[in-house]
């Protein structure tokens, strides 16, 4: 039996009434109750009975009790508080706080949230734990890639408790990924805050995505916090890095910038009550009509289309009827809840509250991100929402085995229900058959969708090259959106293109002031205009270029860290699309083209590429019974080519001396076999030979 990963065990409300209140996807867990191990867990309410959690073997907890949710005076209660325990409707819009940590890659957002979590007795602390020792780590990275990776791909929502000024406050925290693949992962995430906590490592001090993030929060008009995270390291330099953050994000002298360690807990608790001192509650109005903003969902194996909402005004409870804005479908409530972190039921959500949604939708399709929820029948103002994902490069995906197609058919469903921002296409290769035109927000992306495929559903795929989406004006005005080779016009077909756009992206560059030669010469050797660059303090550099999206793709940032000993850091934004001087690449296995295998280049860097793939190719194929002929063909000319010689049976094993012609004949047999071979033969590739495209 296979076990539920932590965010998609919804757990019984603690309102039930009797077992015929349990949903039917509950009862079913219930019934498997005796194939896991029963590890109680005692929590206390405040005025109220005990109850007991259950946790399976990969720790996946769901609150199977019941306890009695009593009214408490949020004054009389000293400690961390139960978030289970408590009545959510005691908060009204003024003490609720909904922040969002952002930060560059590796910078501590995970950790800071780990020990707010712990602080506000959300989760127990390890050391209180029967059996356990240290500290947590990555609760909210549920994802097994994000726990090898040690990044964070997908946003986490988690509520809890803290008392400050004699008052219980509700705070809302969401946890964001770092790498600008994911950006739109973090612009959702603000939609649904009014602050954010910046976090600066105090021994990298501000790096592109810090600023990129910085900017992001800004168009939202979110109140900012920046903080300095890691000031316990032996290399940190709180003081000058506090000097960088003020100047490049133009922060007052007057403003305070809190200096914290989250892996050791220092400062920690100090932030939580400048969190509520500083950041702005919601303008939330509990009289007015509901209204719910939709800012991500899952899929949930037994429930459906889990949707995760921020409510503006008014409140929403099991039962209610409500309606979408944005499909106009008709929805009955099933479940309402918090994420603490885990699931947790709830009689209802009020304004200014971040929880969950269950409506029964089956499709992930019906739940469109920046959606407006209201209650049926009413007139409401839709909230503006946001723009949907933007993909930034497509991949040909194949089954292995053609015979595994309905599989991995299968795979690509199931996980793109919780990766809404992956496009899905169907197409046919010549040479690999029946596959998918997947369309990612970058290059790891890309990767981590692949490993998740592998990992989660056993789904292995052969991906070919990526490439970014080409703009095809033709004669007479009418424009075309190319995102596979196969599809680009070559030279017989140029007579109807009027021109040939590629997309354009703005690079943020920042780096130590002894890298300034080999930067600009990376960014020119890949087409860059540089715009600017001014110091951003007595040893860094920050640079802005800007460079075609196709440029950028895979060897780029490895490039970039290998130059600048790692010291380095990129982001980029998209600014649209400008004409380009493209050809088409086609390779050619014995005269026969490849269509996964084709590449829209640069006309400039045509000769050099083919050059380069060919040679590649044929350290990978193997040897087969016959010769096979690499070539590389641009506007209908071979400018490459490569051979790869054929095996040799040794068919004259068997002649122990006689005439020579016996095995003059048995030679020429055998040469006239392997032209025929040559004719007919099909070449087997590897996935390595697709790998070889990939890294140019």
């Amino acid at each position: 039996m296979r076990v539920l990963q932590p965010r998609t065990r919804i757990p019984t409300p603690v309102n039930l009434k009797s077992a015929h209140d349990t949903p039917h996807f509950l009862r079913r867990g219930l019934a498997l109750r005796s194939m896991a191990t029963p590890t109680t867990r005692t929590l206390a309410c405040p005025n109220g009975p005990l109850f007991s959690s259950w946790a399976t073997k990969s720790n996946n907890l769901a609150s199977i009790g019941t306890c009695t949710a009593q009214r408490w005076s949020s004054t009389n209660v000293d400690g961390p508080m139960d978030i289970k325990s408590v009545d959510l409707s005691q908060f009204p819009p003024e003490r609720v706080r909904n922040f969002s940590i952002i930060a560059h890659i590796d910078h501590g957002k995970s950790t800071l949230a780990d020990r707010l979590l712990e602080i506000t007795g959300t989760i127990p602390t390890p050391s209180s734990a029967p059996g356990s020792s240290g500290r947590n780590q990555q609760v909210l990275d549920k994802l097994k890639v994000e726990r090898e990776r040690g990044i964070t791909v997908k946003a986490q929502t988690a509520s809890m408790l803290h008392k400050f000024g004699g008052k219980w406050y509700l705070l809302n925290l969401i946890d964001t990924p770092g790498h600008v693949d994911f950006a739109y992962e973090v612009s959702r995430s603000l939609a649904a805050s009014q602050g954010s906590l910046l976090l600066v490592d105090a021994s990298q001090g501000v790096q592109a995505q810090t600023v990129a993030n910085y900017h992001l929060a800004k168009a939202n008009n979110l109140t900012i916090i920046p903080v300095l995270n890691k000031i316990d390291l032996p290399g940190a330099d709180p003081d000058s890095v506090e000097d960088s953050v003020r100047m490049v994000l133009e922060i007052a002298e007057d403003m305070e910038i809190p200096r914290i360690s989250a892996k050791k807990g220092e400062g920690v608790e100090a932030l939580l009550d400048l969190i509520i001192e500083k950041l702005p509650a919601p303008t939330s109005k509990l009289t007015s009509s509901f209204r719910s903003l939709l800012f991500d969902n899952w899929y949930d194996t037994y429930v459906g289309v889990v949707c995760l909402v921020a409510v503006i005004d008014g409140k929403v409870g099991k039962g209610d009827k409500i309606a979408s804005a944005g499909t106009g479908l008709k929805y009955e409530v099933s479940q309402v809840g918090i994420m603490a972190p885990d699931p947790m039921p709830l009689l209802a959500l009020h304004a200014g509250q971040v929880g969950y949604l269950i409506l029964g939708m089956k499709s992930s399709h019906e739940a469109r991100v920046g959606d407006t929820f209201y209650h049926h029948g009413q007139d409401v103002d839709v909230l503006p929402g946001f723009q949907p994902a933007k993909s930034m490069l497509f991949a040909g995906v194949y089954p292995v085995d053609s015979t595994e197609f309905e599989k991995l058919s299968e795979a690509i469903n199931r996980l793109t229900l919780n990766d809404s921002s992956v496009s899905v296409a169907r197409e046919t290769s010549a040479a690999l058959g029946q596959g998918f035109r997947l369309g990612f927000l970058g290059t790891l992306h890309m990767d981590v969708f692949r490993q998740r495929l592998e990992e989660e559903y056993g789904a292995t795929a052969i991906l070919s090259s990526p490439v970014v989406p080409y703009k095809i004006i033709r004669k007479g005005g009418s424009e075309q959106i190319i995102n596979n080779p196969a599809a680009f016009p070559d030279h017989s077909e140029r007579a109807n293109v009027d021109d040939i756009q590629e997309p354009m992206v703005r690079a943020t560059l920042i780096f130590p002031e002894e890298y300034l030669g080999e930067m600009m010469q990376l960014c020119g050797d890949h087409r860059g205009e540089q715009e600017d660059y001014t110091y951003l303090d007595d040893t860094r550099i920050i640079m802005k270029y800007r460079l075609p999206m196709g440029e950028i793709l895979t060897d780029f940032y490895d490039e970039l860290k290998s130059l600048s000993s790692g010291y380095a850091t990129f982001d980029y934004d998209d600014i649209g699309y400008q004409s380009s001087d493209l050809v088409r690449m086609n390779v050619l296995l014995n005269s026969k083209p490849v269509d996964v295998l084709s590449s829209v280049l640069h006309r400039s860097q045509a000769e050099r590429a083919s050059k380069i793939i060919t040679k590649r190719l044929k350290d990978v194929i193997d040897r087969q019974l016959f010769e096979v002929v690499i070539q590389a063909e641009v506007a209908g000319k071979i400018i490459a080519r490569e051979t790869v010689s054929a095996l040799r049976k040794n068919v004259t094993a068997k002649c122990y001396g006689g005439d020579i012609t016996r095995k003059m004949k048995l030679l020429e047999k055998q040469k006239e076999g392997k032209k025929k071979m040559r004719a007919i033969g099909n070449v087997k590739l590897s996935q390595e030979a697709f790998l070889s495209i990939v890294k140019k």
